[in-house]
């Protein structure tokens, strides 16, 4: 196997921080903060998702992992997790529990779904995990790698909380994608500045420290680049990092699942963590401002359900925040077509309801924006299903007010009529449990 000597050796890394593990000697002070109270209970709460289903499966025998000689548990628990291998990304700055493990040479990979992210280093101790928990956010959990008879997922409330409960990720359990300048060892060069990263991010700005496999025409990333020492000159010639479809001189494909670092999926995974974090902070909001507002009726012997005009506020606040990020508002234009390498896309498109005219809300565009209907496929999870009803309501009236019309706002002149049509017909058919004034 040839490696390629000569990799650029600056990065301006794009770090998916939601596997992050920070290691820390401080330990993050998870009972000073609001979502460990009533009526949240982040750390005490018992989780309910993919990951906590998953071990309650292992506890009673009902489901076994195996173990390989070369990447231990990763692929049965991917099979187990119903996470695609295709959805691969390649991360190199050092941004994990394991960081002595990352560089150009031995980037992280990335596994995800809707609900799950799962991060592997080449021999690594453990597999790091995160899942969307409709009721806690962010989960994040370990597995060691070592074969054991009886594997075990391990929660993590500590030292993760102190990345993933900051205002980078609106101060909630959450996930984060940010773009830094990374040295030829993987670390991040903070002093240079960093940038978050999602569906609004230019193309120009992304996927610094990420291998990027696909096609993309004249469009400039940031992609497969590491340059040389700490003075960062810009602007940066990334030109030999452009539309690069094979990995082979960079790294060693054998000790991965796939060659792949799939564009594709790097646009869906930035997307959806944006999208995830919104939906998370509107539903602590809303349930810890209405256990204010029950505390504050009984102290006051109001009537029961009386709601402050600053619970309302907040409320619209956070919903409007979901709403914008569901429809896509701000979304960063493409100029050219795009295309992966893995087959990610093609497993993409299968997954999720059709409607009678067999359009989906996973139908991608990838020419000129992400989706050929402007909205966001993660209304189906159960995370936004579970959104405490008052925020819900909201959510779906102002969706319900943009798609016909009623709304034609600036921040969403990006929907033509026909967008709003396509997604308002779509979202009849196949979204369960909408209020009744979105039917026809």
């Amino acid at each position: 196997m040839r490696f390629m000597p000569s990799l650029r050796y600056l990065v301006r890394a794009t770090s998916l921080s939601c596997l992050c593990f920070a290691m820390t000697p401080q330990r993050a002070l998870v009972a000073d903060e609001d979502f460990d109270r009533e009526p949240i209970l982040y750390t005490t709460a018992a989780p309910i998702n993919r990951v906590s289903a998953m071990q309650a499966k292992l506890d009673k025998g009902e489901l076994t992992l195996d173990h390989s000689p070369e990447f231990g548990y990763l692929p049965s628990l991917l099979k187990a997790l119903e996470v695609p291998v295709e959805s691969q990304t390649l991360v190199f700055s050092k941004t994990s529990l394991q960081l002595r493990r990352i560089s150009p040479r031995t980037p992280r990979a990335i596994y995800f779904n809707d609900d799950i992210y799962v991060g592997f280093c080449q021999s690594g101790d453990v597999l790091e995990l995160s899942a969307v928990d409709p009721q806690l956010g962010t989960v994040f959990y370990t597995l060691d790698q070592r074969k054991a008879e009886a594997p075990v997922v391990e929660r993590r409330t500590d030292n993760c909380l102190v990345c993933h409960s900051s205002s980078r990720t609106e101060g909630i359990p959450g996930h984060l994608v940010r773009s830094l300048y990374v040295d030829a060892g993987g670390q991040p060069m903070l002093s240079a500045g960093t940038r978050m990263v999602d569906h609004t991010t230019p193309i120009e700005h992304r996927w610094g420290g990420w291998y990027v496999t696909g096609t993309h025409g004249s469009q400039k990333h940031m992609g497969n680049l590491v340059i040389r020492g700490r003075d960062v000159q810009e602007p940066v010639d990334n030109s030999e990092g452009q539309n690069v479809v094979d990995l082979q001189y960079h790294i060693n494909p054998d000790r991965y699942l796939t060659p792949h670092s799939d564009i594709v999926a790097l646009m869906i995974l930035e997307h959806q963590a944006l999208v995830h974090n919104r939906i998370v902070k509107a539903s602590f909001d809303t349930r810890q401002a209405l256990a204010y507002d029950e505390m504050l009726n009984k102290t006051l012997e109001n009537p029961e359900g009386t709601q402050l005009e600053s619970t309302t506020r907040r409320i619209k606040s956070t919903g409007e925040r979901v709403v914008e990020a569901m429809l896509m508002a701000g979304e960063a234009p493409l100029t050219q077509p795009m295309a992966g390498t893995s087959g990610y896309m093609e497993i993409f498109l299968t997954i999720g309801p059709k409607d009678s005219r067999g359009r989906s809300l996973r139908d991608l565009d990838m020419a000129t924006r992400m989706f050929k209907y402007p909205c966001s496929f993660l209304i189906y999870t159960d995370a936004f299903d579970n959104l405490p009803q008052p925020s819900r309501n909201y959510v779906l009236q102002r969706m319900f007010d943009v798609l016909t019309g009623k709304d034609t706002s600036e921040k969403f002149a990006h929907l033509s009529n026909d967008d709003r049509l396509g997604i308002l017909e779509i979202l009849r058919e196949t979204k369960k449990n909408l209020p009744d004034y979105w039917k026809i």
